[in-house]
């Protein structure tokens, strides 16, 4: 699939992939509003020959859902947004088990399917789970170099619209109308009015404390609220695809969750910061893209986290897997010289491979264990 502008031409690695799955099982695609999951569906539509697109918001569709009455020549059903509908899992369960041969199942929906997904009836067995995010410097593959499209990523975000725009201007409007958007039809299912307030200082708040380590103390404070108040608001933030969190590593996972984790936007354009805190952003971002990428597409359980010692030092990033380190990443904007912190970890930890992502590089390196390489090239690298 194919975003074509005179800009820019980004293509979504999930395609082929949820053909391939959709002759077996369900395929359920979520993710935060307007990232792209419906254009994907119509893309994927194009594959079949009697394809049918229905959306619970609209009235005409969602009594044909309710009768089930669409033609039984359709060889695709694509659902939108019907896990607002009552037992909706339990009438998706009746549908897969009794549906036509060779008839294909897409269900797509907002960040609250996601969550509504994880609860109640059971669906096991029965489908496969994608995460569609923000592009990607892999998916912006033309004509700009993988330097350009992290630039553009770092100013505008990973989301189609801004990104497409390429104005600074247009994008600031698209980001205001999201955030509005957000608050009035999706904050409000998960709190109450008088809540809406808090949350609207909260997510002010958290614009710039992006890559800190998150104090739900301190905020407390700030907001004049109780630290389990911030917890929850936090958490909703979470279930709506805005903020995401890192948590530090530790082998013991429990010890892990307990610590101060650090908070990062699914859109960049959220970061009130400077280039370091923007490409620090676009970095985790891109790194979370990949992991749910491949666990995904492949069952793969790879983990993000990052590491702080007791004297408060930090490195960005780590992958693990199975709980052992796996890679240390380490990101700057402009500094070639391998972070002492990197090698000092590095030396633990010698079987994990150690990366320094710098931005603007003049030309990639090794310097003793630790590899400097370009930020752009090694980001068009992951796996989405």
């Amino acid at each position: 699939m194919q975003y074509i502008d005179k800009n820019v031409v980004m293509e979504r690695q999930l395609k082929s992939l949820i053909l391939k799955d959709l002759k077996r099982k369900m395929v359920f695609l979520t993710g935060p509003r307007q990232v792209g999951k419906t254009y994907l569906a119509k893309e994927i539509m194009t594959s079949f020959k009697s394809p049918i697109y229905l959306n619970y918001d609209q009235v005409k569709d969602a009594r044909t859902i309710q009768s089930q009455s669409w033609p039984l020549t359709a060889d695709l059903l694509v659902f939108d947004e019907i896990h607002k509908m009552k037992d909706w899992k339990n009438y998706l369960k009746g549908i897969f088990d009794t549906r036509q041969p060779n008839q294909a199942i897409l269900v797509t929906g907002s960040s609250r399917m996601e969550t509504f997904r994880q609860t109640g009836a059971s669906l096991a067995g029965r489908y496969f789970h994608y995460r569609l995010y923000p592009f990607s410097v892999k998916e912006m593959t033309a004509p700009d170099s993988a330097n350009e499209r992290l630039e553009k990523l770092n100013q505008l975000g990973g989301f189609p619209e801004p990104l497409l725009s390429d104005s600074e201007q247009e994008a600031s409007r698209w980001r205001n109308q999201y955030a509005t958007d957000l608050i009035r039809e999706d904050i409000l299912d998960f709190s109450q009015i008088h809540e809406v307030r808090a949350m609207r200082l909260l997510l002010e708040l958290l614009r710039s404390r992006v890559g800190s380590s998150l104090s739900y103390k301190s905020l407390a404070e700030d907001l004049q609220i109780s630290p389990n108040t911030v917890k929850k608001y936090v958490s909703i933030l979470e279930s709506l695809y805005i903020v995401f969190l890192i948590t530090p590593y530790h082998r013991n996972i429990a010890r892990s969750i307990l610590k101060e984790p650090k908070l990062y936007f699914y859109d960049t354009g959220m970061v009130n910061g400077d280039v370091g805190k923007q490409l620090e952003n676009t970095c985790a971002v891109s790194l979370l893209k990949h992991v749910h990428f491949l666990h995904d597409s492949q069952g793969t359980l790879v983990n993000l986290h990052y590491i702080r010692t007791k004297e408060g030092k930090e490195i960005d990033f780590v992958f693990t897997e199975a709980e052992e380190l796996k890679m240390l990443i380490e990101v700057k904007t402009s500094d070639e010289s391998p972070s002492k912190m990197l090698q000092s970890v590095h030396e633990r930890f010698p079987a994990a491979e150690a990366v320094q992502l710098v931005q603007h590089l003049r030309q990639p390196k090794r310097d003793g264990s630790i590899q400097i390489v370009n930020a752009g090239t090694w980001l068009s690298e992951l796996a989405a």
